[in-house]
């Protein structure tokens, strides 16, 4: 396994996070168990999940798989834990969002399921554009004041908003964001253009979600054609058939590479400038071993600009305002 710092700090977390939205979703608590297990085994000490993940309205299931492992395993002080804070959590008006009120209940809630006294980084989830942001870093300095929380993170932010949510932590003399949780993968290149200058520029770093595009990128034209089953293949008409001609080609480049299209989609993550570490999400323990296999890959400069062919970046490729401008 490779560690990295996670953005600006000295916090050192794996190259690979081991998500958990599918915990309850689509697994039980046995597999799930058996999926933290294999990642532990294999070096993956940073672990994400989200309170609504595996929760209709406030079960927050996937947490609490998560806080009976640590209770089963005893590995809490081994696992760099994330966990987030901003969906509904029932159906009454301040169970959700940004709020300070909501932002400390949360988090309490947070750690009794998950049964453990801190969490290492605590993400919000989404924008809430009606929330003054000394509003959220108040909130946030009196976890961090208590103990119960030691770094905070964003999810589906723009770049605008990093650079907002930073301004505000700076006069509050506070550290601010450490990393930000975006949809990034060969097929969804948006937050290249300004999402990723950002953070570069300000020390946050970014850990990609849905590196396989929900599948599209995990082989699904060959799994089609064997007769598999898995996402790719149950949602091809939405995923998969809006890139076929991309996909089949880059599913030749993989096979002439001899190397399987997971490893590659992931591998090609690594490679970017401000990536911390991908964000998986498996189902079973065997689906780590082809990403583990792309901490061994390094793609070549060839590869990586015919991969630029095969799934162009978005307007001129780059950063803004050249990726659009003369």
């Amino acid at each position: 396994m490779e560690y990295t710092h996670l953005g600006r700090t000295g916090l050192r977390v794996s190259r690979l996070c081991l998500g958990t939205m599918n915990f309850a979703w689509q697994i039980d608590e046995a597999a799930s168990h058996a999926i933290l297990d294999r990642a532990l085994a294999d070096g993956v000490n940073f672990v994400d999940t989200a309170n609504m993940y595996g929760s209709e309205r406030g079960d927050g299931m996937s947490e609490r798989f998560i806080g009976s492992w640590f209770d089963r395993t005893g590995q809490r002080d081994r696992v760099v834990l994330a966990t987030k804070v901003y969906a509904p959590m029932s159906d009454w008006p301040n169970d959700g969002g940004l709020s300070a009120r909501h932002i400390i209940a949360s988090c309490e809630a947070s750690l009794r399921r998950l049964r453990t006294d801190w969490i290492d980084l605590l993400q919000l989830h989404h924008v809430q554009r009606d929330t003054p942001w000394e509003e959220i870093w108040q909130a946030m300095q009196t976890l961090v004041t208590q103990g119960k929380v030691r770094y905070v993170g964003s999810s589906n932010f723009a770049g605008w908003h990093l650079a907002a949510a930073q301004a505000a932590a700076a006069r509050w003399h506070l550290l601010g964001l450490v990393s930000e949780q975006a949809k990034y993968n060969l097929l969804t290149r948006h937050v290249e253009l300004e999402v990723l200058p950002s953070a570069i520029a300000h020390g946050i770093g970014l850990l990609p979600y849905s590196p396989l595009h929900f599948g599209a990128l995990s082989g699904a034209l060959r799994k089609q054609r064997a007769g598999e089953s898995g996402r790719s293949v149950q949602h091809a008409a939405d995923r998969v058939e809006p890139h076929r001609a991309a996909l089949e080609r880059y599913e030749q480049l993989c096979a002439d590479l001899e190397l399987a299209p997971t490893t590659v989609a992931v591998a090609w993550l690594l490679s970017r400038p401000g990536v911390t570490a991908p964000v998986l999400g498996p189902r079973t323990p065997e689906q780590l071993g082809l990403p583990l296999a792309a901490l061994e890959t390094r793609l070549g400069d060839d590869v990586l600009a015919r991969l630029d062919e095969i799934f162009p970046p978005v307007g001129n490729g780059g950063p803004g305002p050249e990726a659009w401008a003369w």
